[in-house]
């Protein structure tokens, strides 16, 4: 930051520290990003944003950032609050258009009723149909105490890893790692924990309860 940077990619809270603190001057900011618009206009971050923008932002002004707001999903409410950071013409890119249902042509979805004392029993029984000896599986949990009891069960015939926010990011990255390299079959993992990962060649995934 001292020297100079082109590009900052941050959390708003820890932005806002680096301001406060005067290490990082937003004056002669071109372009502003906002990733996941929803829930950064969200009640949670909302008020941080705003007071992040307003370093950037001078009311009326034509030299402003351009703006660039993108969202898996945007309520109405979402365009409300970015029309006060966008201009007056600004352009709505909407690349779902009337399929809000729509999912991968390619993947089969099946829903499968168990008890949940059942569960662990039916998860290996279906990770050995689908996905067999050496495919390779995603199982999301709810909670990090769920990921771990999993992993350990013996009803998984596969090697299996959990991965959760308690797991330190060094052990995280080498668990990842172990999965894209096959060094084990199945990968366990917290919806948080597993936001946002981009591994290739995964046979089946099997999310443990409904989404909520």
């Amino acid at each position: 930051l001292k020297s100079g940077i082109d590009i900052l990619v941050g959390t708003p809270g820890r932005i806002k520290d680096h301001i406060q603190n005067s290490k990082l001057e937003l004056s002669s900011v071109k372009h502003v990003v906002l990733d996941e618009v929803d829930h950064m206009l969200d009640m949670g971050f909302a008020d941080q944003v705003e007071e992040i923008l307003a370093f950037a932002y001078k009311k009326g002004s034509e030299n402003n950032p351009q703006t660039l707001l993108f969202s898996a999903t945007c309520p109405r409410w979402v365009y409300d609050v970015a029309k006060k950071y966008m201009r007056d013409e600004y352009e709505q890119i909407d690349l779902i258009g009337k399929k809000t249902q729509r999912t991968a042509m390619t993947v089969e979805h099946l829903a499968i009723q168990c008890r949940s004392s059942q569960r662990a029993g039916v998860l290996g029984d279906i990770i050995q149909v689908y996905s067999g000896s050496h495919g390779r599986t995603i199982v999301f949990c709810e909670t990090k105490k769920e990921a771990n009891e999993l992993a350990m069960n013996a009803s998984l015939k596969q090697d299996a890893q959990s991965l959760h926010g308690d797991i330190p990011q060094k052990q995280r990255e080498i668990t990842l790692k172990g999965f894209r390299d096959g060094v084990f079959e199945v990968l366990i993992a917290t919806n948080v924990a597993a936001r946002g990962l981009d591994i290739p060649e995964v046979d089946l995934v099997i999310q443990c309860s409904p989404p909520k």
